[in-house]
């Protein structure tokens, strides 16, 4: 046990974690440079295209050091605020974090948010420069940066290069003498951390866990000690990264076991697995529960509808299936009057939606309708006299204005480091937006922290794509939830030939309904295709339409026949077809591409 270090890479997106993990392995003969490929650890086809890290994972390494063999468990952690939440379960399954600043970008929202996550759980951290190689990157100016951050000493920070590989041993050599060796009770009852876990159709669920106490063989029997559920041990192993079984995990091993559970929900991450009582007295009181992890919240909601309603069964199983790979999503089943049998699916944010759709069409061949996402508001109703809240996750559950006394919407502490000289920019931006500033931190003579309120609805869709465009990409952002707060707020519709979209109706702040019915209402006649009629496009609160515009029919020349004579034959013609399409308006159904849902989505 004392030669065992388990720890974590955090950093901001994109600084490189995965590109040293890659060195990490290779240093330690872990992957043979025959095996070796890019993003090694990265085991989705999605992350090794979008270059970025969605799910953390696991990896166990033999590195002798001064003729002594030394366990490395090393977890690989996303950068996206979208999923923190794998970080911070990371975080509890390790002694030490390596924090990983770019030496081109210096210290980042994310890099800051990840930093403080690891305090609180008062890990050993070892700060590394990383792509020292790079011809741009400013080793000495960020070196004063995580000075000022961390307040450690200039001597503490590592320098390294993932790509070339120099700086990785060091790396490794302070692992071994910074990072503390696990603490636990070998002879204690097994207590083992659930801090992930994946779906296997012959091992059932397969638990990632961490071994506080105990040991545990693959002859045992294990309980669940939140959900109360027995099983019996498939099959115990490490990760090389590939799974690799073994006889027995023991105090301080990170490892997996396989339980033989055929829902997730039977072996949440967060709980404890120890041995099942052998006695007839099923108790577990001499057993302390570890501490998990807090229950995660969706931040954004939207619905999935099928194409076609008999795919509704096979898209539930579907969603059902990415439900225990992925802990933060959430889905439950929805119906609408105008599309049908769906379901009303929570995110994080708006990359782990597409993520969700983009897994949805990849692995299991569905492009479903996607309404327009939303938050969850709070509303309290004229005919409730208590101060009961009622929470809304759609626009379509809003009811009628006039039995509403306000709406409340959720609003989030918003972090912005930017570089001083786009700091003009940067407000400029947020004076366009309903922001409150609080505060300005200086990180060095070059570096800008700033703070805001800010309301969620306004950050998750479209905000991080306008801060990289007016900081020509070198402002980060990071966010958290603050609460809730009244606000001026309607549902905008939109009607396409005089129907109503429910998968386009939103809630949108009263002074800007205008401009944002006026956008959607342009953008869809860019991506709506033309029909043989005339098909109007209206933005409209309530009964009251604020823009239109219209898509003009496809146009056949009918008089093309005619070879002189009066020009009365030619009106008549005109006037025929022009009834022809006046009756065609009046029955003819428009088909809105699925493409159409999702150019909405982005403004």
């Amino acid at each position: 046990m004392k030669n065992i270090r388990n720890f974590c890479i955090i950093a901001h997106i994109d600084h490189g974690k995965s590109t040293l993990s890659d060195r990490l392995l290779e240093v330690t003969g872990t992957v043979e440079k025959r095996n070796m490929k890019e993003q090694i650890l990265d085991q989705m086809d999605l992350e090794r295209e979008r270059g970025i890290t969605i799910k953390l994972q696991p990896v166990q390494m033999q590195y002798d050091f001064e003729n002594t063999n030394y366990t490395l468990n090393l977890i690989d952690t996303p950068g996206h605020v979208d999923f923190a939440y794998e970080v911070s379960r990371s975080l509890a399954a390790v002694e030490g974090a390596v924090l990983l600043v770019d030496a081109t970008q210096g210290v980042q929202a994310q890099t800051l948010s990840n930093l403080y996550f690891a305090i609180e759980q008062d890990l050993e951290i070892i700060p590394v420069l990383n792509k020292i190689d790079l011809p741009n990157a400013d080793v000495e100016k960020v070196k004063r940066e995580v000075i000022h951050v961390l307040g450690c000493d200039e001597s503490d920070i590592l320098t390294a290069s993932g790509k070339t590989g120099e700086g990785v041993k060091d790396i490794l050599k302070n692992v071994i003498e910074k990072v503390p060796s696990p603490k636990g009770d070998p002879e204690g009852k097994l207590r083992a951390l659930i801090f992930d876990s994946v779906y296997d159709s012959y091992k059932g669920v397969l638990a990632y866990v961490r071994i506080v106490d105990g040991e545990v063989k693959n002859t045992d029997d294990i309980h669940m000690m939140i959900t109360s559920k027995d099983s019996n041990v498939v099959e115990l192993g490490h990760f090389f990264p590939q799974y690799e079984s073994c006889d027995i995990l023991k105090t301080g091993d990170i490892g997996y076991i396989a339980t033989g559970f055929k829902s997730v929900s039977e072996c949440r991450v967060g709980d404890t697995i120890t041995l099942k009582n052998s006695s007839s007295k099923q108790t577990y009181d001499d057993v302390k529960t570890l501490p998990g992890y807090k229950e995660v919240k969706p931040m954004v909601y939207a619905s999935f509808y099928p194409q076609e309603g008999n795919e509704y069964n096979a898209m539930r199983d579907a969603l059902e299936k990415l439900t225990l790979n992925d802990g933060a999503f959430r889905f439950e089943p929805e119906s609408n009057k105008a599309l049908g049998r769906g379901f009303r699916c929570g995110f994080l944010g708006l990359l782990h939606l597409e993520i969700i759709q983009a897994r949805l069409e990849r692995e299991f061949n569905f492009s479903p309708t996607i309404t327009t996402p939303s938050v969850i508001y709070k509303l309290k109703l004229k005919e409730n006299t208590d101060d009961e809240l009622v929470n809304i996750y759609s626009p379509t559950e809003l009811p009628d204005p006039s039995t509403i006394e306000h709406i409340e919407e959720p609003y989030v502490n918003l972090e912005i480091i930017t570089p001083a000289e786009y700091l003009g920019s940067v407000m400029e931006l947020m004076g366009n937006m309903r922001v409150e500033y609080k505060n300005t931190n200086y990180i060095d003579d070059d570096r800008v922290q700033l703070i805001f309120d800010a309301p969620l609805m306004d950050v998750i869709v479209d905000f991080y794509d306008q801060l990289k465009s007016v900081s020509s990409g070198y402002a980060s952002m990071n966010y958290e939830i603050s609460g809730y707060r009244k606000s001026d707020l309607v549902k905008l519709d939109i009607l396409v030939a005089g129907d109503a979209i429910d998968a386009f109706s939103r809630i949108v702040p009263k002074d800007k309904a205008f401009y944002e019915g006026k956008a959607t209402v342009d953008k869809l006649k860019d991506v709506i295709p033309r029909q043989n009629f005339a098909v109007a496009i209206q933005a409209a609160i309530g009964a009251k339409v604020i823009a239109r515009t219209t898509i003009s029919a496809f146009r056949k020349d009918v008089t093309a026949g005619l070879y002189g004579g009066d020009i009365t034959r030619k009106r008549k013609l005109l006037e025929k077809q022009k009834k022809g399409k006046k009756r065609m308006a009046q029955s003819g159904k428009v088909d809105i591409p699925p493409e159409a849902f999702l150019q909405v989505l982005r403004k």
